[in-house]
């Protein structure tokens, strides 16, 4: 364990890519956490494992289907992303940085939203006994699954131009080097590729696609994945922003609302991003580039 006192700021990522829910609540409130944890044996691994358990018992609580046991879900959901914020930020304090906290982390998260959107079909159809609620519950873990894949790969894009965050990769296929690694982390990463591998390249197409005409460079790269206003739409999607309003809506009382708010809101906001980047800042980087601008 680091002999280095805790410092806040040095655990926390970046204000400038991260999402407004976190920087303002999610992670200050994990700092409490962390600040707990880090005179203690306890990893960043052990928290991870925590809050996917969270997240678990957040799904059984879904199933019931009751306004109390919907509160009490959403919390619980809150409490899962306070500590999936304390693992990496405990990891940053501690300077405890591995790649099996990584796909763990990410592997954890896939089967909680599986699972949480699952429960809140399964209760939604005992209730209304219609199909759609079924279809929603799947379209709401798709579109959860493929919107947080969009922010982090902008995220991480990010980070990498600022030498941060290095241990993750944009995309992790299998390398050389990987196979190098011991077992359980190579396994773990085969995992995180077989369940991330294809949305992951999706999102390496659709960037190839808004970016268009403008080619590579470092000073291209720095204005395109350091853009304020497209990280700041995309920060939108992040998994804090989506836990904290099925939170909100958990409360409330209003599931099948909130079912719809993801389908057509949430991705009207990832829309909105792709747009932006398609029509405005790439057409803003092509005309920068234009020979009559030299």
């Amino acid at each position: 364990m680091t002999k280095n006192r805790y410092s806040y700021v040095r655990s926390v990522k970046s204000n400038t890519s991260d999402e407004l829910i976190n920087t303002y609540l999610i992670r200050p409130l994990a700092g409490i956490f962390v600040r707990l944890f880090f005179y203690t044996p306890i990893t960043p691994n052990h928290v991870t494992i925590a809050s996917t358990l969270v997240g678990f018992l957040a799904a059984y609580f879904y199933l019931d289907g009751t306004h109390a046991l919907n509160i009490i879900a959403g919390l619980s959901i809150t409490l899962k992303d306070i500590l999936d914020s304390a693992d990496g930020q405990l990891a940053r304090a501690k300077q405890l940085y591995g790649r099996i906290g990584r796909f763990l982390d990410s592997i954890g998260d896939f089967f909680v939203n599986l699972f949480v959107f699952a429960a809140i079909a399964i209760a939604l159809f005992r209730f209304t006994e219609s199909i759609f609620t079924i279809i929603l519950g799947l379209l709401g873990f798709l579109g959860i699954t493929l919107r947080v894949s969009y922010h982090v790969f902008y995220q991480t894009s990010y980070l990498h131009l600022q030498d941060a965050y290095q241990v993750n990769r944009v995309t992790e296929e299998i390398r050389e080097e990987d196979l190098q690694q011991d077992q359980l982390t190579l396994w773990l990463q085969s995992f995180f590729q077989f369940l991330y591998g294809l949305q992951d390249r999706l999102m390496v197409s659709i960037d190839a696609w808004c970016r268009g005409e403008v080619v590579k460079s470092e000073r291209n790269d720095d204005a395109w994945y350091g853009d304020r206003v497209g990280l700041g739409i995309s920060g939108l999607l992040g998994l804090g922003t989506e836990l904290f309003l099925l939170m909100v809506f958990s409360v409330m009382n209003q599931l099948e609302s909130y079912l719809y708010f993801s389908l057509f809101m949430m991705n009207g906001v990832w829309l909105a991003s792709v747009v932006y980047r398609k029509g405005v800042l790439a057409r803003k980087l092509t005309l920068e580039n234009s020979p009559a601008r030299r």
